[in-house]
């Protein structure tokens, strides 16, 4: 049976802050818009929601499609509906927060995207729509997040130093941790995987690479684990 509803259906669409790091800096991806509004104009990574897909589901083809990104860690953040958010018709976004390893991953502009790149969190362009109030908030679940679910990981090379581990948090933090108590923490956990192997071709003392152990971490979740670095 097909239903008539008498009041007015608001757009819905997804909108995507994928984070990277790289280089020792915490990174946003973005795209240029091809089309108005704002063409030209830089934005997150999203689009309008079809009637035959989930809200996540679209979330993963806007950004498959616009930077040709997949298979991301990638978790729903808020819901945006200010009236006037868009300036073509009534639309809610609902907002997706990504998390990706910037290691082998090429970007690739389509569909309504005319570029798409990495940008410093520190130094990036003016934003289109509301987009700096949802990375705003994206931030903020990042920084508090950290703190208790080992996402970090998710930003890591597959096999990385117990140095780039600590820059990292310190970078999401947004201040200096203690080099000896931030390692007992972490490897008082039993969580990192201690490969055997150092770092290649280096001038310091090579350093231990360790990966991290994602089945030991789920299993002491199901036993209520809690991360709280």
């Amino acid at each position: 049976m097909t239903y008539t509803y008498e009041f007015p259906r608001p757009s819905v669409t997804v909108d995507c802050v994928v984070f990277g790091f790289d280089e020792g800096d915490l990174k946003i991806l973005l795209v240029k818009r091809l089309l108005p509004p704002f063409q030209g104009q830089w934005a997150l990574p999203g689009g309008f929601v079809r009637m035959d897909e989930s809200l996540e589901e679209a979330a993963r083809r806007e950004l498959e499609e616009e930077t040709g990104l997949s298979d991301l860690f990638l978790e729903q953040l808020y819901t945006f509906g200010a009236v006037e958010r868009d300036p073509r018709t009534r639309v809610i976004s609902v907002a997706y927060f990504a998390l990706v390893k910037l290691q082998g991953k090429n970007l690739r502009a389509s569909g309504d995207a005319e570029a798409t790149d990495w940008f410093s969190l520190r130094d990036h362009p003016e934003l289109a729509f509301d987009h700096r109030d949802i990375l705003d908030t994206a931030i903020t679940r990042l920084k508090g997040k950290v703190r208790y679910q080992p996402i970090g990981f998710e930003l890591l090379p597959t096999r990385f130093k117990l140095s780039q581990l600590q820059h990292l948090y310190e970078v999401v933090l947004e201040k200096q941790l203690d080099k000896r108590n931030f390692r007992k923490k972490i490897q008082s956990m039993g969580l990192l995987i201690d490969t055997g192997e150092t770092e290649k071709q280096v001038a310091h003392r090579a350093a231990k690479l360790y990966e991290f152990d994602r089945g030991k971490y789920e299993a002491l979740v199901e036993r209520g684990f809690n991360f709280e670095l």
